[in-house]
């Protein structure tokens, strides 16, 4: 399982691997291989990589840790609407 998210991260952001390797000096195929989870990349350029795409580290990531939530429903007209979740 690759746990760095780039290429969604990239696709979201709408950018290209070659846009953020120039922005980050660095070659196209150093992103490509990212992308493809065969290289994780160094502290300074993941740095790099979060200021350029404007994340938090963290969401370059896919989390490890397991949540669980509970849907939130209100009563309206006698009908139970979703509003939201409580993560707990």
């Amino acid at each position: 399982m690759n746990v760095f998210r780039l290429k969604d991260v990239l696709k979201e952001k709408g950018m290209s691997g070659k846009d953020l390797a120039r922005n980050v000096n660095v070659t196209e195929a150093s992103i490509s291989n990212l992308v493809k989870g065969d290289s994780i990349p160094r502290k300074d350029l993941l740095l790099k990589i979060a200021e350029v795409l404007d994340v938090n580290i963290r969401d370059l990531f896919v989390s490890t840790k397991q949540t669980h939530s509970e849907t939130i429903y209100v009563n309206r007209g006698g009908k139970f609407v979703p509003i939201g979740e409580l993560k707990t």
